[in-house]
């Protein structure tokens, strides 16, 4: 496809999904289904647009993804406003941890025995389908910064920290794959590397990178009383790329660094904003009301108004949140089509094995097994253990081992079976979401449920 016929291909489908948006609203489906089909109906099943594979578009889908995923993992930072030792973090720390490893293990064994494949690319297949992902889960995940629900509080950090604590299990199952066993040197290196150095290096450099910079562009803004005309989405942009580049330079994982830095620059804005309940955001829709978006209204504002720190993160947390949240949405719609362009030539029905155990088995029980009732209720466990959305996060990870050496034949199984179950994961899930979402909703407010931090 040429670019012209690309840009009548996205603008087609952002004018349908623009226009059909209150249709679609009442409807039990998601997006992502809408331009899953959309892709099919332009592949070759439909229009015969496309007739490349996925091997052929894995060098620019890795970086495609990569920025697909490290903006969402940045604004699902962004998002989640209690401190880290918070009740309600507790049960994203089990998701993103014991349960995953449960469900990479679990997928491992039903490739190995089930579908006969070699341990190396059955414990590949597994870390790449482990963890939920970040982009296509944002209809369960926090809807925003005071949203305390236990089983959207407990996603949304799932999905922000799994995408990076995968990484790991990935690189195991590249090395397995090429070395054939499992050997104690390369073992031991992989695993101070990869895990006791990577995972807490990238958190901490993100967490600190971010919080800083918050504290350094409110500090100014403040002092400047340039609240309201700060080029905040640049900041955003400068954030993200400056997290990931630090963890990748000192061998840490960008993913969680990325994550982290979100985090720690909302504890700036909780900071700047005295530890108030009602986020800066929030606060400061108010004064920003009277504003329309010109500069000379905005410099009419007094003076003490714009040197106010809460305004000043309140504006600077609204205009990232809201920035990120657009191109997240745009990189969805984009990646998900191609998906479904892609779907017809990589299609495996042995993904409806690895789907039902991964959906409907081994997630489900990893959670029943792992969450204590402490935690969630059971109905929220339930929940929690249905939503385990796989989708860019997974696309990101697969073109990551395809260049990095696999042979053809695993590849071939490693493309199949994942672009089938990401497949399998945005029409089950996405048909299931809405209406799930909606009877839990009713029921929290028929028993007056209301969450505490």
């Amino acid at each position: 496809m040429s670019f012209v016929q690309w840009a009548a291909v996205l603008g087609t489908l952002l004018l349908i999904l623009a226009l059909a948006s209150a249709y679609l609203r009442w409807l039990p489906v998601t997006t992502s289904v809408v331009c899953l089909a959309f892709g099919v109906a332009i592949g070759p099943l439909g229009l015969g647009l496309w007739h490349e594979s996925f091997q052929d578009v894995a060098h620019w889908m890795e970086h495609l993804t990569e920025v697909a995923v490290l903006v969402s993992l940045f604004v699902s930072g962004l998002k989640l406003r209690l401190p880290l030792k918070a009740q309600a973090w507790r049960s994203a720390y089990w998701l993103a941890g014991p349960i995953m490893v449960l469900c990479i293990t679990g997928t491992c064994l039903v490739c190995h025995y089930l579908l006969g494949l070699d341990w190396g690319i059955s414990l590949l297949i597994g870390a790449i389908l482990a963890p939920t992902d970040p982009v296509l889960a944002s209809l369960v995940q926090v809807a925003h910064a005071r949203d305390f629900d236990r089983v959207r509080y407990a996603l949304s950090g799932e999905a922000g920290l799994n995408d990076g604590m995968a990484f790991p299990f990935v690189v195991l199952g590249l090395l397995l794959v090429h070395h054939g066993t499992l050997q104690p040197d390369w073992l031991g290196e992989w695993a101070l590397h990869r895990l006791v150095w990577a995972v807490p290096a990238g958190l901490l450099i993100g967490y600190y990178l971010g919080k800083s910079i918050g504290r350094l562009a409110i500090y100014l803004q403040v002092k400047h009383r340039d609240s309201t005309i700060s080029p905040n989405d640049f900041l955003a942009l400068a954030l993200i790329a400056i997290a990931y580049v630090l963890a990748d330079t000192v061998g840490a994982w960008g993913f969680l660094s990325v994550f982290a830095a979100g985090l720690g620059l909302r504890r700036a804005e909780v900071s700047s904003s005295g530890h108030a309940e009602i986020p800066a955001e929030e606060q400061a829709q108010p004064t920003l009301g009277h504003i329309t978006g010109s500069i000379v209204q905005a410099n009419r504002l007094d003076n003490e108004k714009k040197a106010s720190p809460t305004l000043a993160a309140g504006v600077l947390m609204g205009d990232m949140i809201s920035f990120g949240n657009l191109l997240e949405r745009s990189l969805e719609v984009l990646l998900v089509t191609l998906l479904g362009v892609l779907l017809y030539s990589h299609w495996d029905w042995r993904a409806l094995i690895i789907g039902f155990a991964l959906f409907c088995l081994i997630r489900p029980l990893s959670v029943r097994l792992v969450l204590s009732r402490n935690q969630v209720s059971p109905a929220q466990r339930t929940l929690i253990g249905w939503f385990g959305i796989r989708g860019i996060g997974s696309l990101y990870y697969l073109s990551y081992a395809l260049n990095h050496g696999l042979t053809e034949g695993d590849m071939q199984h490693s493309v199949d079976l994942t672009l089938s179950v990401i497949t399998l994961s945005i029409l089950i899930h996405g048909v299931t979401t809405q209406p799930l979402l909606d009877r839990y909703e009713r029921k929290r407010l028929e028993e007056g449920m209301q969450e505490k931090p």
